[in-house]
């Protein structure tokens, strides 16, 4: 397959963003190279319907594409025409493909890293050259202003299933133990009591992040999600997948959900840039007619340099963790007082 077009693919994601942000682009040269993009339907539908190819004991290769021949330059027109949106383009030809990879990450939600994989793709053209995939097919894919059309209507639904953030390509590889010893765990852990339901007292622990933010000191919160995109980071640009839910794997700004069970506990693991390894922990249980609900920070530095991060943060640990933590508190609170069984908190 060539460009595939849908909501929450990486390569529409890139055209949103920029379409819908700038409305004038500096276009590097593989803005105009050919593809022959195809929607997920018909991609989803081609692989469903190989299942039935008969079996002749040979393997094939079959090349597939949508309707239209056409450039990300292209598409970016033509999202703009759906969204009745001016704007112009200026091509540059001069940008490098890590140069275009490293813009793509200032201005639009990709890691630089795969903008880059991307960008060395799509230098390339790819345009159907082997037409069997009709004959064995009885398909016919969709021309590229419905492809559009559609993953504009899918991605304007709360809680697409699916998202180019929630693969784990979209942060940092994991550290391979080899780069060094986890050092001594180091942790953060706070606590306070609500007048309110587990239900209740979890709702603004399973809303975090995302537009909502994370009910404090939301301004340092953005300079380090900066920090990080600097270094080659996944940032907060990322979010959530939905406002409301979330599930085990999910991506979270610059975390990942790595256990969810509602309304009892929720632990984060970091994809930012750190020298460790470190998660962020809630836990609610039942106390009398009301909650306690519990913080934790933990982080496994690697080397000295990890442990003088750690330390050298603490401050900003203490106001940071400990702001956040009475602000869900009094969240839960409201919660409790509003829906006092929980349910529909």
């Amino acid at each position: 397959a060539s460009i595939v077009i849908g909501a929450g693919s990486l390569s529409f994601e890139i055209i949103r963003a920029l379409v819908d942000r700038l409305p004038v682009m500096i276009c590097p040269r593989w803005v105009s190279t050919v593809a022959q993009p195809i929607g997920i339907a018909d991609l989803l539908a081609y692989l469903v319907a190989a299942l039935d190819l008969p079996e002749d004991g040979t393997d094939r290769i079959f090349e597939i594409g949508g309707a239209t021949i056409a450039s990300y330059g292209d598409l970016m027109r033509e999202y703009a025409r759906q969204r009745g949106l001016w704007r112009a383009m200026i091509p540059i030809p001069l940008l490098t493909p890590r140069l275009s990879s490293l813009w793509l990450g200032l201005i639009t939600p990709v890691y630089a890293r795969v903008g880059r994989e991307l960008i060395g793709g799509v230098r390339n053209r790819s345009v159907v050259r082997d037409f069997s995939a009709r004959d064995a097919f009885a398909i016919r894919p969709l021309p590229v202003e419905a492809c559009i059309a559609l993953a504009i209507a899918d991605g304007e639904q709360a809680g697409a299933e699916t998202s180019w953030s929630d693969a784990r390509s979209s942060a940092r590889p994991p550290r391979p133990r080899a780069e060094g010893a986890y050092g001594s765990r180091l942790v953060d852990a706070r606590e306070t009591r609500v007048s309110a339901a587990p239900e209740a007292a979890f709702a603004p622990i399973r809303r975090i992040g995302g537009r909502r933010g994370w009910y404090y000191a939301d301004l340092l919160w953005t300079v380090r999600g900066w920090l990080d995109l600097l270094v080659g980071g996944a940032g907060l640009r990322r979010g959530r997948r939905d406002p409301e839910t979330l599930r085990t794997g999910d991506a979270l700004d610059f975390w990942r959900v790595e256990a969810f069970d509602p309304p009892r506990r929720i632990r984060l693991a970091a994809e930012m840039r750190l020298p460790g390894r470190a998660w962020l922990e809630f836990d609610v249980r039942p106390d009398g007619t009301g909650s306690i609900i519990r913080q934790t920070a933990t982080f496994d530095p690697v080397g000295r340099f990890g442990t003088v991060y750690w330390y050298a943060l603490w401050p900003f640990h203490v106001l940071i963790f400990g702001g956040m933590l009475r602000r869900i508190g009094q969240l839960a609170e409201i919660a409790g007082r509003t829906h006092p069984e929980g349910g529909a908190a």
